[in-house]
């Protein structure tokens, strides 16, 4: 797999060149327009060269104290809704988690430097699942949900993001808002539908409960089985839950926990669901599990109609990114390899090698968005392993 992976990197390394030889953006164009392609195909191989096309180069982090920088790895990283920061959970070396926010307005090629805003908030427990939260305003604090330790029970906290570049001491301190007394809280996501307003969810061990962050008001609803992943739909009042059982349902946000029928949608995987993605029209679901099959579902058949063939996965809690408006899809498997796939079609159109040899403890997280650094960004891939940060940006 080593020497797999070391093979891989070298054709990276050559496939700039390869690219321009022939199978071109200008000759596909005149193609297209002698009536040798049509639109479709057109389009697709476009979108193919493009990724062919990205080329990695490591960004240069800047940060207050650059001695912790080169001993921290990074566990996970997160883009808020605009792309213009990262969300960070690193790995310290003497144990536990810290966390930082990576502003990405200043990622421009080709200097492709950033500044990380960190924060002596740290924890020794394991964080299983984060989002980004809007209660001030879009993307205002950080969700995380953390494992139970020992002792020391599973919690859902709640960090604004100011924390973390604001200097005063006393403003906008964090607040843990529940602590739950369970040994395991396994998922978390934040509602932006305007029936649960100011609502958080967390999957816990055959429990999923719902909590309004500026009542207090709390609804449980009994699983079956341990929920590991979830998101809110935006339009219909609708939260779906990815379960070890397999199991992904829908809870209907307008039913009481005390009624029955508040499961409204049911879907089988056959093995542990790590991540649910819905998609704009609300009409689709994907969906990975451990078995490493990603599928996407049609809501209104309850079938699948899709597979994504390739994603390795036995045992890891990874997440999918779905991008609609570059219609791709991005998973990293357990084998540290990045996929690529077109959302349309199912082709794998791009597998990326990991720059570290692969180990449990450097699965890359990744983070993909049209527009890197803010509305004026180009669109592009940022991996995270290890010590490091990698772009590949394409335009």
């Amino acid at each position: 797999m080593e020497s797999k992976r070391l093979r891989l990197l070298q054709e990276e390394d050559r496939r700039k060149k390869i690219a321009r030889m022939g199978f071109n953006a200008s000759s596909m164009l005149r193609k297209s327009q002698l009536g040798f392609l049509n639109v479709t195909n057109y389009c697709h191989l476009a979108h193919e060269l493009r990724l062919s096309c990205m080329e990695r180069k490591k960004v240069q982090i800047r940060s207050m104290d650059p001695s912790a920088l080169a001993s921290d790895r990074f566990n996970l990283i997160l883009a808020d809704t605009n792309s213009d920061r990262l969300f960070t959970v690193n790995d310290v070396k003497v144990g536990g988690s810290k966390y930082g926010i990576i502003n990405l307005q200043s990622l421009k090629t080709p200097t492709l430097k950033v500044f990380m805003h960190e924060n002596l908030y740290f924890t020794n427990r394991k964080v299983n699942s984060v989002c980004w939260a809007s209660l001030n305003h879009l993307d205002s604090h950080i969700l995380l949900c953390l494992m139970g330790l020992a002792e020391t029970p599973g919690c859902a906290t709640l960090l604004p993001a100011s924390l973390f570049v604001n200097s005063h001491p006393g403003i906008d301190r964090p607040g843990m808002l529940c602590s739950f007394r369970i040994p395991g809280a396994w998922s978390c996501a934040w509602s932006l539908n305007i029936q649960a307003n100011n609502c958080f969810s967390t999957g816990l061990s055959r429990r999923v409960l719902l909590t309004n962050v500026v009542t207090g008001h709390r609804q449980s609803f009994g699983t079956n089985s341990d929920v590991l992943a979830q998101q809110f739909a935006l339009m219909a009042p609708l939260l779906f839950n990815g379960c070890r059982s397999g199991e992904i349902f829908a809870i209907d946000l307008r039913c009481g926990n005390q009624g029955k029928g508040w499961k409204a949608t049911r879907l089988f995987h056959d093995s542990a669901v790590t991540s649910v993605r819905i998609l704009q029209d609300e009409q689709y679901l994907m969906a990975s599990d451990m078995a490493g099959k990603i599928k996407l579902w049609d809501l209104r058949t309850t079938k699948c109609v899709r597979q994504y063939e390739g994603h390795v996965n036995e045992y890891a809690y990874l997440p999918l990114h779905v991008h609609e408006e570059e219609g791709i899809l991005v998973a990293v498997g357990q084998d540290c390899y990045t996929r690529i796939w077109s959302l349309h079609d199912a082709r794998l159109l791009r597998t990326i090698p990991s720059p570290y040899p692969a180990s449990k403890a450097d699965i890359p997280s990744v983070a993909f968005s049209s527009r890197l650094g803010g509305s004026r960004g180009a669109p592009g891939l940022l991996m995270a392993v290890g010590q490091d940060l990698y772009c590949y940006s394409y335009s």
